[in-house]
């Protein structure tokens, strides 16, 4: 489907939502990471909706870190995360994981002064490190559904007549 970027509008067009949804973030110059390390910080409103999101990156083979509050909701849900500082919290702290190498993906929804003040640095760190990052649990959700997609095989192209009958 459409995906709107900073720099305008592009689309992914495929049989099914997650191949379609990686082909639009292909084509929006996102890559999507198959495997790694993806950090979550999540607004409050967000930390029990993103129990399914979290499973599924375990499920892909992601290791999950997690700003203190997102990590102790996910883990009193089961599931296996470590607990990560946020910029105003000290160092070592996300940002530092993401510029030493060690995040493929970020998920960072915000709500407040200071968790929009730290989100800036993370975003600004994503961008000039070329890290995926979403703000939006929607917006999560389907990149995890594609990255599921590209790791059942690799995207095809095919003309627009094929997908639309013509008469």
């Amino acid at each position: 489907g459409p995906e709107m970027k900073s720099t305008g509008e592009v689309m992914g067009l495929d049989c099914d939502f997650p191949r379609a949804f990686a082909k639009s973030q292909l084509a929006a110059g996102t890559k999507l990471p198959l495997t790694g390390t993806a950090f979550l910080s999540l607004r409050d409103g967000d930390k029990r909706a993103a129990e399914n999101l979290a499973r599924g990156l375990i499920d892909l083979g992601f290791k999950i870190i997690a700003t203190r509050g997102t990590c102790k909701v996910l883990a009193g849900l089961g599931i296996e995360v470590e607990s990560v500082n946020k910029v105003a919290e000290g160092r070592p702290h996300c940002v530092d994981a993401m510029i030493s190498g060690n995040v493929q993906l970020v998920i960072n929804t915000t709500e407040g002064a200071q968790s929009l003040k730290d989100s800036f640095a993370i975003r600004r760190t994503a961008l000039t490190h070329n890290i995926s990052h979403y703000t939006t649990l929607a917006g999560a959700e389907a990149s995890v559904a594609a990255i599921g997609a590209l790791k059942d095989g690799p995207l095809d192209v095919a003309p627009l007549q094929s997908y639309f009958k013509t008469q």
